[in-house]
């Protein structure tokens, strides 16, 4: 048993600094199964390496996507291993053969949780989800479906099913997104109304955004240049502005 502190050392740097020069990665299989099935940041950076072993050495992990799945929780949208985990779930879920239910319970929770995350990682999380409908058209009609349940209340979703194929994402729709076209903050809410339009074909470049911070978006607003908005539609009269001011018939602008 290591300590949490080591645990974490070591995964950070076994992807790049230990699996390329052992003669045999695949035995750190078991090593990295467990460290991916401890669960919390544990789990996050044990996805490097096991990557690199189902990728290249064909490591078989029959509840892959299930784990990956339960940890999407609303601490992802917060830890500061959260670019390294969106980069490695955008590659698991890029396969064209993946089941329609599988992407749709990715598509639905991720939506669930970014109804409380930050504005930085929604401008994340949307062109994310957009991506994986253009992988997918069968989820679609998670945003096209008429009459599709309007709030929580409604959904027929089940977000505490741990098991994606019970989890009848698919029955749902993306009322969530349609919340946040309504977000505070007015780029998330022009991100949001992406998906009234149909998608173009080309996906969305995330790379830029996975790190995005809430000090870069602070800074980006405070540096706009300010546009000057006529607030006052009628020619001023008197010393108040109004008409029958009685300062009108004493003083005078000129």
């Amino acid at each position: 048993q290591l300590p949490t502190g080591l645990y974490k050392k070591v995964l950070v740097i076994l992807h790049d600094s230990v699996l390329p020069y052992m003669n045999e990665p695949t035995l750190m299989m078991d090593f990295l199964t467990v460290a991916y099935g401890i669960g919390g940041a544990i789990s996050l950076l044990a996805l490097n390496g096991l990557f690199i072993l189902i990728h290249q050495h064909n490591l078989e992990y029959p509840d892959f996507y299930k784990k990956l799945y339960s940890l999407l929780d609303p601490s992802i949208y917060h830890v500061k291993y959260r670019a390294r985990f969106f980069h490695l779930t955008d590659l698991f879920l890029s396969s064209s053969h993946l089941p329609a239910y599988l992407v749709a319970a990715f598509i639905k929770r991720l939506s669930r949780l970014a109804l409380t995350a930050p504005p930085e990682a929604l401008l994340m999380v949307i062109p994310f989800i957009c991506n994986l409908f253009r992988r997918h058209p069968a989820c679609r009609v998670l945003v096209h479906r008429p009459g599709g349940p309007a709030d929580m209340s409604e959904d027929p979703y089940v977000m505490e099913e741990e098991e994606p194929s019970k989890s009848r994402a698919l029955e749902s729709s993306l009322w969530e997104i349609r919340s946040l076209q309504n977000h505070y903050h007015p780029d998330v809410a022009k991100a949001a109304a992406v998906l009234n339009q149909s998608l173009s074909e080309m996906e969305d470049d995330i790379s830029g955004l996975l790190e995005l911070s809430a000090y870069e978006l602070f800074d980006k607003e405070v540096k706009k240049k300010a546009v000057d908005v006529p607030l006052e539609f009628e020619q001023v009269r008197g010393l108040f502005g109004k008409k029958n001011d009685i300062f009108a018939e004493h003083f005078s602008l000129d």
